[in-house]
């Protein structure tokens, strides 16, 4: 073991030798290897009001310590069953960069993670996010905080704390890379479990916003193929550009889903990301089951077609990569089903749809799609 490192460095025998084999160097900080602690003092300071917004009951969000506090019993909770849930918003990040659009991406964050508590039944409760770049751009990271915090208010979430890390030489300047957490509860004997989703349950859809934040890495590489203008007019002639089209945030469902919930009869809830169409589902219902999803219920929306069309994408690769228009599925018992439409429309989802239904399983694949033959080519 080594004690003493100037042990290691041989001691010079006068003055004049000392002066040629050990010349003076340079006091070194952490601002020389990279790291700028101002920098990041004053990132600080600049996301605190956001984090202040999203205070709800059972937070009292204060910026700079060690961990976060969080209250069940000042939230309303008698016997909670703590949900968490952790992702990222994969390559989506690189077109964001490419664009100089940093907020929605804090919004998409938020939405991976807060989406997938919901499957299971449970409200958000709080979020913490882990921001890593290669050299802080305070305007940059605040932009992101920010979407964080407007996604956070959205779902009723606090954001309690955070890291933001930055690793000169593990990231390139001007690169950052994202990942959230998010922790939220329900009550125990209102728990989702899979399994639960049986046959004859509908399925309810609810509409994406878009591409959300999953099958980008083929989204990037069709834009590379074919060097498109993302300036361009978005496929259907929505008004936006098709980057703006691309970069839509996901689609936060906290209050559709509190709104079936309480409405009553929801078996099961599937949150459709990276698997899209074909993946997801069977992860709440059982081997005995499969869904029938008829096509024909909705047009694709254009920014699907679009990319189906542009990269020559096989129908079932297609809902195999991206949620196709639907970004969530509520499986509904039967008897329910008009009263839970009936809610949804007339509140926060007027476009929700019904898709399609749990069917008896044989020899079936876990996931019917019918009418398939109507998606553009």
């Amino acid at each position: 073991m080594i004690r003493n490192v100037r042990s290691l460095i041989p001691l010079p025998t006068d003055e004049a030798s000392m002066s040629d084999k050990c010349p003076k160097r340079k006091s070194l900080s952490y601002r020389d290897a990279g790291v700028d602690i101002e920098v990041g003092d004053q990132l600080v300071a600049e996301i605190a009001p956001h984090a202040k917004r999203t205070i709800r009951s059972g937070a009292d969000v204060v910026l700079g310590g060690f961990g976060g506090l969080f209250d069940l019993r000042a939230a309303g909770f008698i016997d909670p069953v703590l949900v968490a849930a952790t992702d990222g918003v994969g390559t989506k990040l690189e077109l964001a960069k490419q664009m100089g659009w940093h907020r929605g991406l804090g919004v998409d964050l938020v939405a991976m993670c807060a989406n997938d508590i919901l499957v299971q039944g449970a409200m958000p409760l709080f979020f913490l996010d882990y921001f890593a770049t290669g050299k802080l751009e305070s305007d940059v990271a605040t932009e992101v905080v920010a979407g964080i915090a407007d996604g956070c208010v959205e779902v009723g979430c606090a954001l309690i704390g955070g890291e933001t890390a930055e690793m000169p030489g593990i990231y390139a300047a001007g690169s950052y890379d994202l990942a959230g957490f998010c922790v939220g509860a329900v009550e125990r004997d209102h728990l989702l479990k899979p399994g639960m989703a049986k046959q004859g349950d509908v399925a309810i859809a609810l509409p994406s916003s878009g591409v959300h934040s999953n099958g980008f890495s083929l989204v990037r590489k069709i834009i590379e193929i074919i060097g498109v203008d993302l300036a361009a007019p978005e496929p259907g002639g929505g008004g936006r550009s098709l980057a703006e089209a691309l970069l839509t945030p996901t689609r936060l469902y906290q209050r559709a889903v509190s709104c079936a919930l309480a409405t009553g009869g929801v078996h099961g809830i599937v949150h459709i990301t990276g698997g899209g169409l074909i993946e997801n589902p069977p992860r709440v219902y059982g081997d005995d089951v499969s869904l029938v999803l008829d096509l024909a219920a909705k047009p694709l929306p254009p920014i699907f077609a679009w990319l189906q069309a542009a990269g020559n994408i096989k129908d079932y690769e297609l809902a195999r990569t991206f949620n196709c228009g639907i970004g969530m599925l509520l499986f509904v018992a039967p008897e329910c089903v008009d009263t839970v439409m009936t809610n949804l429309t007339n509140g926060p989802e007027p476009d929700a749809w019904i898709a399609g239904k749990l069917i008896g399983r044989r020899s079936k694949p876990s996931v019917i799609l019918r009418n398939i033959e109507i998606w553009a080519r």
